[in-house]
Order: C-alpha cells, then structure tokens, then sequence
C-alpha cells in the first residue's frame, strides 16, 4: 500500500540552516577569482533529510556564500558553493 504524506510532510524533506561567519582579514577560498574583503558574511548549508531509516537525520548537500559581504551596499550579490572544510580552513587562519 502506497500512503502519500501530507504536503507539509513532503516539504521537510530539504532545508537550509543559515549563518553568518565574520573575517577580519581579505580572504580568499579555492575557486574564488579574487580575495573577499574582511567583513561579515551570509552563509546557507543546504541538507536533505536521510530517507529509511528510522529516525530523522539530514545530511549536507550544498554550502553557498554570499557575496558581498552584509554591510556592502549597492554591489550586485550572489552566492557562491564553497566546500564546508575550505571555508572552516579560511576562518581558522583569519582568527588566529
């Protein structure tokens, strides 16, 4: 038997958890075209919930930058996909 979960059931199925990471130094990560200016920064981590088994568990499917930093004004934004552990890198150095 097929049982089709309620719509707000099926939405659960992704999420993005949003956080903001502060430089205090330009920095700059693999693929970037240039180093970032010091500042803070808007970061969403994408995840999926893990299907079979049984309790609730989410695994990452994507990290995104977003660029500029948050105070800069009147740049065009984007957000950029980062590897989780190059950005855990880059924050490390700058707080050290």
């Amino acid at each position: 038997m097929h049982r089709r979960l309620p719509a707000e059931s099926r939405a659960m199925t992704n999420r993005t958890t949003q956080t903001v990471v502060s430089f205090s130094f330009p920095f700059l990560l693999p693929g970037f075209d240039a180093p970032q200016p010091a500042g803070e920064y808007r970061v969403d981590h994408d995840e999926e919930v893990i299907e079979g088994i049984s309790w609730l568990a989410w695994r990452g499917v994507g990290t995104f930058i977003h660029l500029p930093a948050m105070a800069t004004q009147g740049a065009k934004h984007q957000m950029v996909s980062v590897n989780p552990a190059d950005l855990e890198i880059a924050l490390e150095k700058d707080h050290k």
